[in-house]
Formats: C-alpha cells, structure tokens, sequence
C-alpha cells in the first residue's frame, strides 16, 4: 500500500513540475479548453434534464439584451439589476448566437489569469512561481464553472487587476478611467477608493509621525491624486449620465440604489440571512439593511489606512472584508477576492502544509452549508436554522483565514519595497 501512494506521490510530483515548465500559452489554451467543454456540456444538460447548468443570470442578460435589441429598456426585464452596458455588449446573443455571451465570460476569465501572471512578473517573481499562481486561476474549480455557466463576473475581475497593472506600472490616467468604468458596471470597488487615494501621496503619508499631519497630507492632494480623482469621477459621471438620460431614474434604482436597499432573504453564504429573513416584514428593516454596511465600513477604512502601501495585498483584505460581512453572498462573490489571491500569494510566509490546510477548510465551510441548503431547496425541508449555524462556521472560518494571511504577510520588507518604487 504504502509502495503504491508513493508511485502516485512522484507521478503527481514530475506531472506538477512538467506543468510548471510549460508556457503561459499553452496553459491558457489548456483552461480555454477546459471552459469551452464545460459551456458545451451544458447546453446539452440544459437541453436534457431538468436541472439547468447555464446561470440564471444568464437568462436575464440575453432577455435584456432582446428588449434593447428591440428598442426598449433592459430594465423592462424583472430582475435585471446591473448597467445597460452589459446588455448592449451582449446584443450578439440575440443578432449571432445565444452563447455568445459565454464565449465572452470565458475570454475574459482566461484574461484575468493572463493578468495574475503580468502583475507576479511585474513584481519580480520567477516565471515558474508565477505560471503556478496562474495555474491556481486557471484550474480553479470555482472560477471554470462561473464563467462557462454564463456568470459576468470575469469582466470584474479583469477589470480589477488590470488596474493594479496600470499602477504598477504607473500609468495613473488608463487606471482613473479603467476605474471610473468598474465602479460603473458594479459599486463595490469603490472599497478601493481610499487605499488609491493613499498610494498616491505614499511618501508624504508614510513619512506623516501623527495622525494631525497625516490628516493634512490628506487634504493636500497631489498633481497624481488630483489627476485621478477627477478622470475616475468623469469616467464614472460620463457613463453614468449617458444611461440616465436614456432610462432615467429606473436606471438608479436599479443599477445602484436596489443594492443598498435590497431586502434579499433567500438563504445564501452570508452570516445575516437569516436575521434578515426573520425581520422581512418589519417596519424597521430598512434601518437594519442600512446599518450592516457599517462592520464593512469601519474595517475596510482600517485595512485601507494600515496597508495602502501595497494595493494588492490591501485590496485582498478589503474584499475578503467586504464579502465576509456582506448581507448577501453568493457564490461568485468568493471571486472578487479569489483573483487577488494568486497575486499576493507568494509574499506570504505560509508553508505547503498550512495553504493546503486552509484551502480544506475554506471549502469545508462551504460543504458544511451546501448540505442543508440542498436539503432546503430541493427537498422542501425547514432547515433555515441550521442554514444559518452552518454560515455561522463558514463566517469564522473566512476570519480565521484572514488573520492567518495578515499574520503571515511580511509587512516590513514589502513596506521598504513600495516606499523605494515611489520616490
């Protein structure tokens, strides 16, 4: 037996390090492969059993996309809550081909890994360690599912790296624009806002002794701070006035408002479903829904003070922040921070052993919640309490992790780095 595990140890050992050995290319093919026969396998499971693999979203994309198609408003699509933008983007699905929209997803997802490997050679890392942190997006489960079951979120996370390319090479103009553009398609990199504001001025705030002097340094701006503030504020302003004068205030609403004042009791991943479930037809809800951005706020402007001096590793913190206390968090959220992650990687002190541990946990904390989730959903079972009890665990197995990586980051040295990069 123990022969037998150790023939299946070298073979997985010398097939890890042939991998490792082949180009970017050949791996970004492998994972476009991979995608595009998990997307094909859908339609027929799609056409074949009951239960669809394509995402629901999809569906809502391509059904507003027909109705701009026809000159209508994509928000005449119940549920249909994001920019006009990606329904005009995805016109193809109705004049070329419903799975059009796939293909996208797809390309952008297989960018996003191309990004991950630009920032780790930017940074100075070998080609292997950073073709291993591509391979982590790559042949990531979670990632090749969302994007070839038609989820949208690869544009998001592309979007994301690709700004933090254009900082580190120091491109400050494509970044504010590149930015203004994110926060248009989806709010939630705004969390990002301060730590920019911050690495911009790095020197004068890291040389700041009191937080007196560090408050005026901020209300002093910069050419660079300045610079970005307003071609990030027009970006956003321009794209986002276009679609107000075309769908007016529905467009608002539904694009950004919905999102602060959403009463969303579905069971998901997040640790107040359930509260907000229990409380959906209170008068007070409204305060409750308002006053959970607050633990999100406080860390992410803790987190954004403390560690601006490298934008990766603090916009990995915020966003793990920002989903963790969530209200509502699904699957594809776990992206927003997952794609962040292979950069950072390997500036953590974190043995083999460790990162495999917490890796087994993370996905532990998630079967932990699937059982009674499915027991819920398809077998009609009340079985919110221990939906709830199990997102609980999953909530401080996420905090676990996040103190594990913030104690395992070498603070100091990366510090030092970023301080002689910006003078």
């Amino acid at each position: 037996m123990k022969k037998h595990l150790l023939s299946i140890r070298r073979f997985i050992l010398r097939t890890g390090k042939k991998m490792l050995h082949l180009s970017l290319w050949w791996h970004l093919a492998a994972g476009g492969l991979l995608r595009i026969l998990l997307a094909a396998y859908g339609i027929w499971q799609d056409a074949n059993f009951e239960v669809s693999y394509t995402d629901i979203d999809y569906h809502v994309f391509t059904d507003a996309a027909e109705f701009v198609s026809l000159g209508m408003s994509p928000y005449e699509r119940h549920t249909y809550r994001y920019t006009p933008l990606l329904s005009w983007i995805l016109l193809p699905n109705i004049c070329l081909s419903m799975h059009f929209g796939k293909v996208l997803f797809i390309a952008f997802d297989l960018l996003t890994a191309a990004m991950i490997y630009e920032l780790l050679q930017i940074n100075g890392h070998q080609m292997q360690t950073s073709i291993l942190c591509c391979m982590l997006w790559l042949y990531n489960p979670l990632p090749v599912a969302v994007s070839s079951r038609g989820n949208a979120e690869s544009i998001m996370t592309f979007l994301v790296l690709i700004i933090l390319r254009m900082f580190a090479k120091r491109k400050i103009k494509t970044a504010a624009v590149l930015y203004g553009l994110s926060v248009h398609a989806k709010i939630y990199p705004i969390i990002y806002a301060l730590s920019i504001y911050l690495y911009l001025e790095l020197e004068s705030f890291s040389k700041a002794s009191t937080w007196y002097e560090k408050l005026k340094t901020l209300f002093r701006p910069n050419k660079d701070q300045i610079t970005f503030v307003g071609i990030s504020i027009a970006t956003f302003g321009i794209l986002t006035g276009f679609f107000f004068m075309i769908y007016g205030w529905t467009f608002l609403e539904e694009t950004y408002l919905y999102h602060v004042s959403r009463k969303d009791t579905r069971h998901n991943f997040s640790v107040f479903f359930y509260m907000l479930y229990l409380c959906a037809e209170k008068a007070y809800i409204s305060w409750i829904n308002l006053s959970l951005f607050f633990p999100q706020a406080i860390l992410v402007l803790g987190v954004s003070l403390v560690y601006f001096y490298n934008l990766s590793f603090c916009w990995f913190l915020s966003t793990v922040i920002f989903v963790t206390f969530n209200k509502v968090l699904t699957s594809q959220y776990f992206l927003w921070y997952l794609s962040i992650l292979p950069v950072v990687l390997p500036n953590l002190r974190l043995s083999l052993s460790k990162g495999v541990f917490l890796l087994a946990l993370w996905f532990c904390g998630q079967a932990i919640w699937l059982l009674p989730a499915y027991y819920l959903e398809f077998e009609g079972k009340n079985t919110f309490i221990y939906i709830w009890l199990a997102g609980l665990v999953f909530f401080f197995i996420q905090v676990y992790i996040l103190r594990v990586f913030i104690n395992c980051y070498n603070h100091t040295s990366d510090r030092k780095n970023a301080l002689k990069k910006s003078k």
